[in-house]
C-alpha cells in the first residue's frame, strides 16, 4: 500500500465480488472492503481510494492487471460516460449470478430469513431493447468529455438531446444510439434533435430556466402503438405546431401524439396538463387476452415480456383455487390484481395514488372484470381494522411496493389479519429482507423466485411465498 492524494493507494488486488447498487468489491490488506464503479469480479487491478470510512474504502481501479475472463465488450458507444446499463461490461450469465446472490444474501444475512431451495433466477429473452418507455432531455449545453475539451478544436453547437450524467442535474450526454427501446426509438430522437437544431428551436438551459424544448418521452407496446410526448417549457405556437407536425409526417407510426406545456423549475408531468395533438391519448398493453389502457402519466412495468413472467410467478405462489379473497396491496394500477382475478372469488386493490386506481378501474371495466375492487388511500392509514371489518378478512395478500418497502404499520397489520398466505413481490431486496424479519415468527418463506426485469443493470425483483407457520 502507498498513498496518493492522501488517501491509500492499493496495487494488484484482485476483485471478489459484486456489491450492492452493482458496485464491485475487492478487499483491502488491513480487510477491509473496498467498493469499486469500473471493475468486475475477477480482474486484478491497483486502486486510488477516494473515501475511507469505518469498515470500507470507496475507490477507483485505475491499472487492469488482469481483465476478467467474465468480462465482455460493451455493445453501447456511450457505455462508461451514460449512467445507465452499467453492467455492460459483464457476460450476461454473470449478471444473473450476482443477481441472485445478492437477493439470497440480503435475505439471509439482513433478514435472518431460512431459505427453501430457490429457483434459479428467471432470465430476460431480450438483454437489450427490451424497455417499452425511456425519457430524453434536451440540453444547450451538452455535456463535453475531457477528449473534446482539450482537443481546442471548434465543437459546433452544443445542444444535446440524451440522459443526465450521474449525479449532475444540469449535465445531459447526448445519445446518438441507445440499446434499450426498440426502433423507433432512436430514429425518434435523432430527427427530432436534428429537426429542432435545423429550425432554430431553442434547447432548455436548466440553470437559466430558458429555451423552449424540454424532455422527450416515447412509448412502445406490445400491440405495436407508440407514444410519443414533447414536453415544452413554454407555449410558442408557431414553433410547436412545427415540431408535431413534422413528427406527425414523418413517423405516421406514432398512434398517440402529445405535448405538456410545464413552466415549473422542474420537469414532473404528473401535475401538468397532457394535451393530445394528433391519434389517441394512450396506448394498449396486453397480457393474456387482458388489455392495459397506458396514458402518459401511466405506470407500467417497463419490461413488458418480463412482467409477463413476473405476474404468473406471483400467481403461481399465490396457488388460488377459485373461492379466495385476495387483497392486492400497492396495487398501482391494478395489473396484477386483474390478472389473477378469474383465479380468485374477489380481489381488493388499494393504493395511494387516485390516477393510478381511476385507471385501474377503468381497465377492469374494459376488460370486463367484475370481481375486484379498487380503493385509494395512503396504505398504512386505509388498510386499517375498519376496512377489513368492511371488506372481509382476507385468504390471500398479494404485496407489491415501492423500493423503500413496506411501513411498519402496514406489516403490523398484515401480522394481526394473518392470511393463511402473503406473495411478497419486491424491486429491493434489503427492504423485503427486513419486511420479512418482521414477519418471520408467523410466516415461513416457502418459495422464492427472483426475475431479472433490467438486464444489463444491477436491479433485480424478487417474489417470496410467505404461508403462516402451523
Amino acid at each position: 500500500m502507498s498513498r496518493r492524494n492522501k488517501n491509500p493507494f492499493f496495487t494488484n488486488l484482485e476483485v471478489i465480488d459484486a456489491g450492492a447498487k452493482g458496485k464491485s468489491v475487492a478487499k483491502a490488506p488491513d480487510g477491509k472492503v473496498i467498493f469499486l464503479p469500473n471493475a468486475v469480479p475477477g480482474d486484478v487491478v491497483d486502486i486510488q481510494t477516494f473515501k475511507k470510512r469505518k469498515a470500507y474504502y470507496e475507490g477507483q481501479a485505475v491499472t487492469f492487471h488482469k481483465r476478467s475472463e467474465k468480462r465482455t465488450q460493451p455493445v453501447c458507444k456511450h457505455y462508461g460516460v451514460c449512467g445507465g446499463c452499467k453492467w455492460q461490461d459483464l457476460a450476461y450469465e454473470h449478471q444473473l449470478y450476482y443477481k441472485q446472490k445478492e437477493v439470497e444474501n440480503n435475505l439471509t444475512r439482513l433478514g435472518h430469513i431460512q431459505l427453501p431451495e430457490v429457483t434459479p433466477i428467471s432470465a430476460s429473452e431480450k438483454q437489450y431493447f427490451y424497455r417499452n418507455k425511456m425519457e430524453f432531455s434536451f440540453s444547450d449545453s451538452r455535456w463535453l468529455t475531457r477528449e473534446e475539451i482539450e482537443s481546442g478544436e471548434d465543437l459546433g453547437n452544443k445542444n444535446a438531446l440524451g440522459f443526465h450524467i450521474p449525479k449532475m442535474w444540469d449535465k445531459i450526454l447526448d445519445i446518438t444510439h441507445c440499446h434499450l427501446q426498440e426502433d423507433p426509438s432512436n430514429a425518434l430522437r435523432n430527427n427530432i434533435k436534428q429537426f429542432a437544431i435545423e429550425n432554430d428551436l431553442e434547447f432548455f438551459n436548466t440553470r437559466q430556466q430558458s429555451g423552449l424544448l424540454r424532455t422527450l418521452m416515447i412509448r412502445t407496446s406490445s400491440t405495436g402503438e407508440i407514444m410519443v410526448l414533447i414536453q415544452f417549457f413554454k407555449e410558442d405556437k408557431k414553433k410547436r405546431e412545427l415540431l408535431l407536425d413534422f413528427i406527425a409526417a414523418e413517423f405516421p407510426q406514432v398512434t398517440s401524439l402529445l405535448y405538456v406545456i410545464n413552466g415549473k423549475p422542474n420537469d414532473t408531468i404528473y401535475d401538468q396538463e397532457v394535451i393530445c395533438y394528433k391519434g389517441q391519448d394512450h396506448i394498449f398493453e396486453e397480457m393474456e387476452g387482458l388489455r392495459f389502457k397506458i396514458n402518459a402519466k401511466s405506470f407500467y412495468q417497463t419490461n413488458s415480456a418480463q412482467a409477463y413472467e413476473l405476474y404468473k410467478i406471483t400467481r403461481d405462489f399465490a396457488g388460488l383455487k377459485g373461492n379466495e379473497l385476495v387483497y392486492d396491496l400497492y396495487t398501482g394500477t391494478g395489473t396484477i390484481a386483474q390478472f389473477i382475478a378469474k383465479q380468485a372469488k374477489k380481489v381488493i386493490g388499494v393504493e395511494a395514488v387516485p390516477e393510478a386506481i381511476e385507471a385501474a378501474k377503468e381497465n377492469a371495466q374494459l376488460n370486463t372484470i367484475e370481481n375486484v375492487e379498487f380503493y385509494v388511500g395512503d396504505m398504512k392509514t386505509v388498510f386499517n381494522e375498519t376496512f377489513i371489518n368492511q371488506h372481509g378478512s382476507p385468504d390471500v395478500i398479494i404485496t407489491d411496493p415501492p423500493r423503500d418497502g413496506m411501513h411498519k404499520d402496514v406489516v403490523q397489520q398484515i401480522l394481526n389479519i394473518a392470511p393463511q398466505k402473503v406473495v411478497y413481490v419486491s424491486c429491493n431486496s434489503a427492504t423485503q429482507a427486513r419486511d420479512l424479519a418482521l414477519m418471520n415468527d408467523l410466516y415461513k418463506v416457502t418459495q422464492m423466485q427472483p426475475v431479472d426485469m433490467f438486464p444489463q443493470t444491477y436491479h433485480v425483483e424478487n417474489v417470496v411465498l410467505l404461508e403462516r407457520r402451523n
